[in-house]
């Protein structure tokens, strides 16, 4: 018989080698490694989506951060840092405003503008501006540079040079822009209309030029169609003059040849008729067919 002591020690024996206890250690330390790489992925990093640029608020380091982020998965300390994502994609923006042009007529203008913020310096521009940095800006900035160009420029100016007009415009509005750290991709004036009364006597102006084009088109055809008579009445008394002297140098043989010359066009025409019959009349009832032509 085994001792009583001997008895005690077996089950620790057989407790301490038991491969379940082992693979529940082995599974618990995978449990806690997976459980902090869950908390560091989900508390620890952040993703920047594409079109868009990341800077990061130090609370105990100075504020923000110079470095700036691109596309992708980054990593910041919890509570220490908080990322601030930003949109870097070129944006659209209509403005419209009404203003004065040189000669003091009121005109309204619609401007397009494609912008965007300058990457390099996102921190800068969140810090001064703000994430609505398009919203403060903007509005302003074009009002102000569209009064001022278009009051270089009379009403007339305006529609006849309009590309020199936004090329001016592109060119001030990048200055002013520049100084808020904003690329300007493209400006294009999309709406320019005048005052109604205005509108009205550019119309009228329009079809009173018409009209005397028109009327002077009708001087110079009645003056064609005059020189044309003249010329016309000219070599009709030329032929004239030189068919008198004809006749009375050779006779009148032109004449009667003009004569049969026409009756022969005449009966010509007359033949083609399928409804005329032409019977020439002859001395004492005799009619001749054939034209009054001898048959000796």
């Amino acid at each position: 018989n085994s001792s009583p002591s001997e008895s005690v020690c077996l089950p620790h024996l057989q407790l301490a080698y038991n491969p379940m206890n082992f693979v529940g250690r082995v599974l618990g330390r995978a449990g806690v490694v997976v459980a902090s790489t869950g908390f560091v992925a989900y508390n620890c990093l952040f993703n920047v989506d594409p079109g868009r640029a990341a800077i990061k608020f130090r609370r105990f380091q100075g504020g923000v951060g110079k470095e700036v982020y691109g596309e992708g998965t980054h990593f910041y300390i919890p509570f220490a840092e908080q990322p601030v994502v930003m949109d870097v994609r070129t944006r659209p923006r209509s403005v419209k405003t009404q203003t004065a042009s040189k000669d003091l007529q009121n005109v309204n203008l619609t401007l397009r503008v494609l912008s965007k913020p300058s990457v390099d310096r996102l921190p800068v521009i969140y810090q001064t501006l703000g994430l609505d940095f398009d919203e403060r800006v903007l509005p302003s900035m074009v009002n102000e540079v569209l009064k001022g160009t278009v009051a270089q420029y009379n009403a007339a100016e305006l529609l006849t040079m309009r590309d020199k007009v936004s090329k001016e415009i592109r060119l001030n509005l990048k200055n002013r822009l520049d100084n808020f750290n904003i690329l300007l991709d493209d400006v294009s004036i999309t709406h320019l209309n005048f005052s109604r009364d205005f509108s009205r006597a550019i119309e009228d102006k329009q079809v009173a030029s018409q009209q005397a084009e028109r009327a002077k088109f009708i001087v110079m055809k009645a003056e064609q169609e005059r020189q044309a008579k003249i010329i016309t009445a000219e070599g009709d008394a030329e032929a004239a003059s030189l068919v008198a002297t004809a006749i009375s140098k050779h006779g009148p043989g032109l004449v009667m040849m003009r004569k049969i010359e026409t009756a022969k066009e005449i009966s010509e025409t007359l033949a083609r008729s399928p409804r005329v019959t032409y019977l020439p009349s002859g001395k004492g009832g005799n009619q001749n067919l054939l034209l009054n032509v001898n048959k000796n």
